[in-house]
């Protein structure tokens, strides 16, 4: 039994709950209590510890619910000290209902572009990466068969073992490199060697990356989608079990005319848009520091207003993300100032607060 001085209260869990109860969770509304985000109380003289359970790992505004609990607490007379641990709970995104979901993944997000060149494939497998720093359970598909790129940019190699499940379901394992699993065709042909097939054999092979492949237990699986709004892509969007698709442009009005017709194709088979991301949004010079619009300005946050569609973030143009994708080490584990790697795990983070928004509402 603790011990208490003269006049030291004691503190009780009810206090700490009714305390907590007055913290709101800032995107999903509701105080944490009463959305069953607070865990494991534990209270030892005036040391108070307790768990919040966030909606996903990667939560943005982790950092406030820290203070407001911490402060909320800390008015609690009697209390010396506070401790705050964080989990989370990825809730499973339905996404449309006459859809197959895959086993053991939570969120399956298309990461798409109305045409090539625009930096989808870098965008997608920073994202992932970014995603698994903050500690969720992330696979990369890499659904760009005509051109894939998914090897190269996180440097990993090899074919994927396969193995039969006691159904006698032949399963391949994903390979595994900066913390998520990955499927590529270019894992399964020589690297010198095209992929000249018609869109049946490409959907098919697709839906077997989907569902022969052991990817579970995933949080979100991003898929690499291929470039503009053609048989392929149409046919992905229509029967993948999509939670939302991220749409990434550059700043000059080909590219964002081009992203328009991608965005309209998602909307017409009701697949959700989570938000636009504008890469090679400038360039910053390292010598003088100077802000080179190289591709223009505006583009992103023009068809952002359009479309009524959050713009998630712009990423600059650095000769660090171009020569980290050549060399298989994705930006967003880079620490030089052109890697921009802190913009990219923001961009993530919005990502996983806005598929959390959506799984809630």
């Amino acid at each position: 039994m603790a011990l208490f001085s003269k006049g030291e209260s004691l503190v009780t869990e009810q206090q700490v709950l009714d305390a907590l109860r007055t913290v709101q969770e800032p995107e999903l509304g509701g105080d944490l209590v009463s959305r069953k985000m607070i865990k494991e109380v534990v209270i030892k003289g005036g040391a108070v510890a307790f768990t919040v359970e966030l909606t996903t790992p990667a939560c943005p505004l982790k950092d406030q619910i820290r203070e407001e609990c911490e402060a909320v607490v800390g008015r609690i007379p009697g209390v010396s000290a506070i401790t705050i641990d964080f989990t989370a709970v990825v809730r499973p995104n339905s996404g449309i209902p006459d859809q197959s979901a895959i086993p053991g993944v939570a969120n399956v997000i298309a990461v798409a572009a109305g045409k090539g060149g625009v930096g989808k494939s870098t965008v997608a497998a920073n994202m992932a990466v970014a995603l698994a720093q903050e500690g969720a359970n992330v696979g990369l598909l890499d659904a760009d068969v005509f051109g894939p790129s998914v090897p190269l940019m996180l440097g990993a190699s090899g074919q994927p073992e396969a193995f039969e499940t006691a159904q006698g379901q032949a399963m391949m394992v994903p390979l595994e490199a900066h913390g998520i699993k990955l499927i590529s065709i270019g894992f399964l042909i020589d690297e010198s060697q095209p992929v000249i097939w018609r869109g049946p054999m490409v959907t098919q092979l697709l839906r077997q990356f989907l569902y022969n492949v052991a990817w579970a237990p995933l949080d979100y699986l991003v898929v690499d989608m291929p470039p503009g709004t053609g048989d392929v892509a149409l046919t992905l969007a229509q029967s993948l079990p999509l939670t939302g698709a991220l749409i990434v442009t550059t700043p000059q009005t080909v590219a964002t005319i081009d992203v328009i017709k991608a965005m309209q194709m998602f909307r017409k088979v009701n697949v959700p848009l989570l938000g636009i991301v504008e890469n090679m949004s400038y360039f910053i010079a390292p010598d003088t520091g100077k802000r080179y619009d190289i591709f223009g300005t505006g583009g992103a946050e023009r068809l952002a207003d359009q479309l009524q569609v959050p713009l998630l973030g712009q990423i600059p143009l650095g000769m660090s993300i171009r020569a980290g994708g050549d060399q298989g080490i994705p930006a967003v584990v880079g620490n030089l100032p052109d890697s921009y790697a802190e913009i990219f795990r923001q961009v993530a983070q919005q990502l996983a607060a806005r598929i959390s928004v959506m799984a809630f509402a």
